[in-house]
């Protein structure tokens, strides 16, 4: 006779996220404690990219990318996928697809950053100037709303334009999705008042019975079908909870999602976040919100430079150059490492050009002087927030590629003159998760982050180096007022 301890063990519940981002659909599974089990990736067909600023991506691989990635994830489980108690999705902000009334694909998704609707934006800015500036938010040559217009300008009767989250979690739940209002707010959704802006979308055509129904991210969408299962490795029956856009995602996955706290994202660009209890505008426009899902507000901007400051030097030789660099200590010269016309954060100026003031002593010079010049714009980004009212509390949370060079971040954190906090995951998957787990694993997303973000490594300030810093900051910011850049609203 077996003895209850020979019984099998019931499987430790886990939550999945679903990234659809351009290349390809990762899927993570997390437990409650943020230990990543099992992880899946399938491939996506690259945008096609055209003349007069097309960018489509044929939106019916979609759900077999996402249908694999979940096979490859759930495979990897002890129970096969049976512990998956609820998935989350998250995407490219602002990617639309035209479906028929079965909610199938009928035309390419029209990307992110297509730009054909330029004008049709412009038009939007002009007709719902009073709202977008209550909601400090500006209407884009590529926001999602002049994208909705043309789908339903080609629109036979019966189709619909859905955000990719909602494709997918029709085909996760069998029924239509409600969009979150993390992925509507590019397409004319207003957070502020929870409404859509029927002004503008009644002027341009749009009518409302196309306009899907709008829910806080974490909210819960439905079930996963029997059909889904059977194709994905799913339990029947699992949840199906709203995500957010893939910025959004990442920021909650470093665990900055209570008021006060920012991230430093350091890729190609930089990319700052926050999260505050008031919805905060900014007169000059290189701010914007996101609401956050528990009702506050994710004020955010993003840099024309960033990592592409270190885009001519060969990967490999950055080990070397790094420690060359510390060795020397603060660069003798300035450094405005802007590889493009314009800049829209932390200041906005389509005259803005990068510059360097002083000749470099050697090339360990030169490496660390674009360090230091990339740093200095994330901390003009932080003063300018606060400028604006906003409290940036702790130390500041940071992910991307540029935290995990440990130079890079020391300089970030001397010139910021607070410590820098590297976030163990930032990947948009492990951000669905968390809200996967809202509700679910966890009471609320606070609780969620709380368990499962992770504590992150923390690096100080190097006090030796604060003063001649703190010299060279007050003389960039010197530099790019001198040149008539810097705006304040």
């Amino acid at each position: 006779m077996s003895s209850t301890a020979d019984a099998p063990r019931a499987p430790v519940p886990v939550v999945a996220g679903i990234d659809v981002a351009t290349a390809a659909v990762r899927v993570l599974c997390a437990d409650a404690r943020g230990r990543v089990v099992a992880e899946g990736r399938a491939a996506l067909p690259q945008p096609v990219r055209g003349a007069g600023g097309s960018s489509e991506q044929d939106a019916r691989s979609w759900w077999p990318a996402t249908a694999a990635a979940l096979r490859e994830a759930t495979a990897k489980l002890p129970g096969g996928g049976r512990e998956v108690i609820a998935v989350a999705v998250s995407a490219t902000s602002g990617t639309l697809v035209p479906t028929g009334p079965d909610g199938e694909p009928v035309g390419p998704a029209l990307m992110y950053d297509d730009r054909r609707a330029a004008a049709v934006n412009a038009r939007a800015q002009e007709l719902g100037e009073p709202r977008w500036r209550a909601l400090g938010l500006s209407v884009g040559p590529t926001a999602a709303l002049g994208r909705l217009v043309q789908c339903v300008e080609r629109a036979l009767p019966g189709q619909h334009v859905l955000h990719t989250p909602e494709l997918i979690g029709r085909r996760l739940t069998g029924h239509p999705v409600a969009v979150d209002w993390s992925h509507a707010l590019k397409s004319g959704y207003d957070p502020r008042v929870g409404e859509w802006a029927t002004e503008v979308l009644d002027a341009l055509g749009v009518p409302s019975d196309l306009l899907p129904a709008v829910q806080a991210p974490a909210t819960p969408a439905g079930s996963v079908s029997v059909s889904a299962a059977a194709e994905t490795g799913l339990p029947a029956g699992c949840q199906v909870r709203l995500g957010m856009t893939d910025g959004c995602a990442g920021q909650i996955a470093t665990g900055a999602v209570e008021p006060g706290r920012f991230v430093g994202v350091l890729g190609t660009t930089y990319v700052l976040k926050g999260v505050t209890r008031e919805l905060v505008t900014d007169p000059a426009g290189a701010l914007y919100s996101h609401r956050h899902p528990d009702g506050y507000w994710l004020p955010g901007g993003a840099s024309n430079t960033g990592g592409e400051a270190l885009a001519a030097v060969d990967p490999a030789r950055l080990p070397g150059l790094d420690a060359a660099a510390d060795a020397r200590g603060p660069a003798s010269c300035l450094s405005y490492p802007l590889r493009r016309e314009g800049e829209r954060f932390p200041f906005v100026s389509g005259d803005a050009r990068g510059f360097s003031t002083g000749t470099p002593l050697d090339e360990a010079d030169e490496h660390r002087a674009a360090l230091e010049g990339v740093a200095f714009l994330e901390r003009l980004a932080l003063e300018r927030v606060q400028e604006l009212g906003v409290e940036v509390r702790g130390p500041l949370y940071t992910a991307g590629g540029g935290s995990r060079s440990a130079l890079w971040t020391r300089v970030r954190a001397t010139v910021l003159g607070r410590p820098l906090c590297v976030a163990e995951r930032a990947e948009t998957a492990f951000g669905a998760a968390l809200l996967a787990a809202a509700g679910t694993l966890h009471p609320d997303l606070s609780a969620s982050a709380a368990a499962m973000a992770g504590t992150g490594i923390l690096v100080d300030p190097v006090e030796r180096e604060q003063a001649a810093l703190e010299e060279s900051y007050q003389g960039f910011v010197t530099e790019l007022s001198t040149r008539g850049w810097l705006n304040t609203g």
